[in-house]
């Protein structure tokens, strides 16, 4: 596909609560876009910096400069940014709901605009098979490296862009081919999911209409999902703003902050930490807490 630029802008003014794209972006719940400096994930904010990803078919760029969000695409991309950005979430508000607690009112007063986003369920699904015991930074490239390999090339402005590959064709790769491009033992996972899902024998869609604690349990159906990776598809794919995925940061706050929120099995943890962090947007409050962890933040 090839084709004219087409542009337009967003006041940050307009959004409730603000925008960080760099926020968003980096902070370890999407791997679906690169940096133009290649430098994603790398630590560093890049001011300015293009970010690109390809959906629905179309190349999505988007950066962040002099108080608008711009973006450029081969389509009108105007409402597939909104969503994907979820920029009609009023965040000034999410923040006022958030626990009375000084962790989490830290990792908000820092981190201000971070947005959840609304990535597709199948990449985010193979995204996360490949983060176990993995730092961002190479999650980021092995995604990067599937797309390269099996997606669909997409040329925008002079420039070759890849989507990630849909199932049919990842179910086509070999674990051979996978472990050559870094999944290591990662591969036979990504390669049975995506036949399951070529084959018809389910889809992460699906669990979009279920009760939360249902739709987590359908995900784990799919090889290499355990329940920390199906709250990561619940929270950043599905819609589902009440999942806290029980990643090694928030364990680790619960040890230290919330050990009364320790019952044991994940579910029951989940429980407790998903009515600690306020219910329905515990989501909201497990992703600015983690990006606040991550990067080496503290509550004061």
């Amino acid at each position: 596909m090839a084709g004219d630029p087409v542009s337009g802008a967003v006041p940050i003014e307009d959004l409730p609560g603000g925008l960080d794209l760099y926020c968003t972006l980096e902070s370890g719940q999407t791997y679906l876009w690169t940096r133009e400096d290649g430098a994603m994930y790398g630590g560093e904010r890049s001011p300015g910096a293009w970010y690109a990803t390809v959906a629905d078919g179309n190349v999505v760029q988007v950066r962040q400069r002099e108080g608008v969000l711009e973006w450029e695409s081969t389509t009108d991309a105007g409402k597939l940014v909104r969503r994907l950005l979820r920029l009609d979430a009023d965040l000034g508000a999410i923040a006022g709901r958030a626990p009375a607690d000084p962790l989490v009112q830290t990792a908000f007063e820092r981190h201000r605009g971070l947005r959840l986003v609304d990535d597709p369920a199948f990449p985010t699904l193979i995204s996360f098979i490949c983060s176990a015991q993995m730092r961002v930074s190479r999650i980021h490239a092995m995604v990067a490296s599937l797309a390269r390999a099996y997606g669909e090339e997409v040329v925008f402005d002079g420039m070759t862009y890849h989507s990630f590959p849909d199932p049919d064709s990842l179910a086509a790769a070999t674990e051979a081919e996978l472990r050559e491009l870094g999944l290591g033992y990662r591969a036979p996972y990504v390669v049975r999911t995506a036949e399951m899902v070529a084959a018809g024998e389910g889809h992460p869609e699906e669990a979009r209409d279920l009760p939360y604690e249902d739709a987590r349990k359908y995900l784990t159906r799919f090889v290499g999902v355990g329940e920390k990776v199906a709250d990561c598809v619940c929270l950043f794919a599905l819609g589902f703003d009440e999942a806290v995925p029980l990643d090694t940061w928030i364990r680790s706050a619960i040890e230290e902050r919330y050990p009364d929120c320790d019952r044991g099995s994940y579910a029951d943890t989940s429980r407790a930490i998903r009515e600690r962090f306020g219910g329905s947007e515990a989501g909201w409050v497990q992703t600015y807490v983690f990006h606040h962890l991550r990067t080496g933040g503290e509550a004061q």
